[in-house]
């Protein structure tokens, strides 16, 4: 009789254990990202894991090229993450199709995540049909870089670069030195996203949008962008290089002025062998509106996740880790709350006060479902006026037909 009731405690302390066991197992959520070992994404996936908590988050790598068709096909197979950094233009397309969670109360809830400490621009892009469908991760704009040294070689001030386009334009002229390989200003106008990246912002300050790409004030800057090309004051192939590529000539000293990102400042201290600053994007007039391109990912759930507030715990977690953004992997956090540390490179601090000042007025590309259509017309545009095939005025009309066929 002992042996029989020993052996059934041992079975049902088994069967204890075992149940214990089950309950205890960590749920797992999935990230996808684009993030390299060395970037954010998968280093703070290891700092969450760390913690213990319950929840075992576990990471793939995906490439740039391959995100929208790959996440989609995902989600309507069934097959999706639950938590993804999605390209900021993107976000709509998603949201629009039933694809993301919203995340809206889950937001007004959280004790970590507060949409009033970020910037309007990158927040926008989180928001379709007036519901938040994500939070951002990080963010990034463009600016005006300038050469000092060679300001002051041909006579002007370094302290006072340009602030409208005509002052742009009328410096662009004084600093282009053919005799010397030195082009006035160095931007990328190439037939993909980044030409759409670089030149809505000139629209938006002109008073246009994508919904009225053809507005006086865009035209005029396609018409400012043709006379810098016909002038020969930026290279020619600036029609098919892309930012990185232009910053080089740049960075090489055959620019003087350059329109590009804080992606270029680690570079630029390591290349530019000559004094440079940055300044803001320079306006149509004083006094007019200012605006800027943005870049870089948000975060997302996807609705058809088995764990939603396990999920958002862990975007909770790595939205309170936006501080080591930038002193962790040089990203510019999406909150206007944090302040950028100092890097002990004083033209690198100066240049980062610029781009977090220009952060206040950079708008997303929509956001719209069908942004890549729109951009797409965008772009068009923008190499059929440069190419001298039609006028900008004809080349935006164009345009505008296209996007408001897109639109319905």
């Amino acid at each position: 009789m002992k042996t029989w009731l020993a052996a059934s405690a041992i079975a049902l302390m088994t069967v204890s254990a075992s149940d214990l066991s089950a309950h205890a197992e960590d749920v797992k959520i999935t990230v996808w990202s684009l993030d390299r070992p060395e970037q954010p994404t998968p280093n703070l996936i290891k700092d969450f894991n760390a913690l213990k908590n319950g929840i075992t988050v576990e990471y793939r790598q995906i490439q740039f090229d391959d995100v929208v068709s790959e996440a989609m096909r995902a989600y309507s197979t069934g097959q999706a993450p639950d938590v993804i950094t999605i390209d900021n233009p993107e976000h709509a397309m998603f949201a629009s199709r039933g694809a993301f969670l919203d995340m809206t109360d889950l937001i007004k809830a959280s004790t970590v995540i507060k949409t009033a400490d970020y910037f309007p621009g990158p927040l926008a892009s989180t928001v379709w049909d007036s519901k938040n469908y994500g939070i951002p991760r990080s963010t990034n704009t463009i600016a005006l870089y300038y050469n000092k040294d060679l300001f002051k070689a041909k006579g002007l001030d370094p302290a006072k670069p340009p602030q409208t386009w005509a002052e742009l334009v009328d410096a662009a002229r004084k600093l282009n030195d053919p005799a010397k390989n030195v082009y006035g200003l160095a931007f990328s106008a190439k037939g993909n996203e980044e030409g759409t990246f670089q030149f809505l912002p000139w629209a938006q300050m002109g008073g246009g949008s994508y919904e009225a790409i053809n507005s006086p004030g865009a035209v005029k800057a396609l018409e400012i962008w043709k006379t810098i090309l016909d002038e020969k004051l930026a290279s020619p192939d600036t029609l098919t290089r892309g930012q990185w590529e232009s910053t080089g000539t740049f960075n090489s000293g055959n620019a003087a002025m350059a329109i590009s990102g804080p992606w270029e400042l680690d570079r630029m201290s390591a290349e530019a062998k000559f004094d440079w600053g940055v300044t803001l994007l320079p306006i149509p007039e004083v006094g007019a509106k200012r605006s800027s391109a943005m870049g870089d990912f948000n975060w997302a759930i996807f609705s058809t996740t088995k764990h939603p507030a396990e999920a958002f715990k862990v975007v909770e977690y790595f939205a309170s880790q936006d501080k080591r953004l930038f002193k962790d992997f040089g990203l510019l956090p999406a909150e206007s709350t944090i302040a950028i540390p100092p890097t002990g490179n004083e033209k690198k601090d100066e240049a980062l006060k610029v781009f977090v000042e220009q952060m206040k007025y950079a708008q997303p590309r929509g956001p719209h479902p069908e942004w890549p259509k729109i951009s797409k017309a965008i772009q068009d545009a923008i190499q059929g006026a440069l190419t001298g095939q039609m006028t900008a005025q004809d080349a935006l009309d164009q345009a505008a037909e296209k996007i408001k066929s897109i639109l319905g």
